[in-house]
């Protein structure tokens, strides 16, 4: 599988090229556009128990699609819901990623969820991540632009967790408050991730819980559409 990232970072897209018989799996949703010659075909990928932990505890859809190159050089175009930045990364043993960020891999590699631990209780990743082994081309996708960051044995950085994408399996963590409890709760900060080294982090420069915490407070409630704003709604 050769892959090619377009019109990186704002609203990126992934063009696949494959070989006859070669097979991507790809989220449910993910599929922009393909060239003749590619067959698909939707499972849950290792039963309905896995694809109802990776859907209900991994954030991950329910099925996958799988998509099977009939000829040479046939192209597969994938994209995310969110704008935002797309990143090939080749892997060869074992990866965490966030819920959300999964887009296409090789088919050899596998998608489960791992359970992450108390550490994660308060993190936006939750009690599970998505764990992703094996050897192939891995395709993510985020909010934002990527950014990545290769540290060195005891090297440690401090993320917020939001802004999260993936880590490898060396990659030591924490999940911690920015400071004190009013700290936490009054900076904008909220909960962070100390991340220790050897190994690549993959940050995300935008953050989904950042952007809803803008967006609902400016949504149109009930009484605003159904009495003419707020006042309208205690006259009527």
């Amino acid at each position: 599988m050769q892959t090619e990232v377009l019109y990186s970072p704002a609203y990126a897209t992934a063009k696949l090229t494959l070989a006859a018989g070669e097979a991507v799996r790809a989220e449910s949703g993910a599929m922009l556009a393909m060239s003749p010659g590619i067959s698909m075909e939707t499972s849950t990928q290792g039963g309905v128990l896995k694809g109802l932990k990776r859907a209900v505890l991994g954030g991950e859809s329910f099925f996958m699609n799988t998509f099977t190159a009939q000829q040479d050089g046939a192209e597969l175009y994938v994209a995310p819901s969110l704008p935002g930045d797309v990143v090939a990364w080749p892997i060869n043993g074992t990866l965490y990623v966030q819920s959300g960020s999964f887009l296409a891999c090789s088919a050899p590699i596998t998608v489960d969820t791992q359970w992450g631990g108390g550490k994660t209780f308060f993190s936006s990743e939750g009690l599970f991540m998505l764990r992703i082994s094996g050897q192939g081309e891995l395709v993510l996708s985020s909010y934002g632009a990527i950014h990545a960051i290769d540290l060195q044995p005891g090297q440690t950085y401090t993320v917020d967790t939001g802004h999260m994408v993936a880590w490898t399996e060396g990659i030591q963590y924490n999940v911690r408050k920015v400071g004190n409890w009013k700290s936490t709760f009054f900076s904008g900060e909220g909960l962070v991730c100390d991340l220790t080294g050897p190994g690549r982090i993959y940050l995300q420069t935008r953050s989904t819980d950042a952007f809803l915490g803008w967006l609902v407070p400016k949504l149109p409630t009930q009484s605003s559409n159904s009495g003419g704003g707020t006042l309208g709604g205690l006259l009527s």
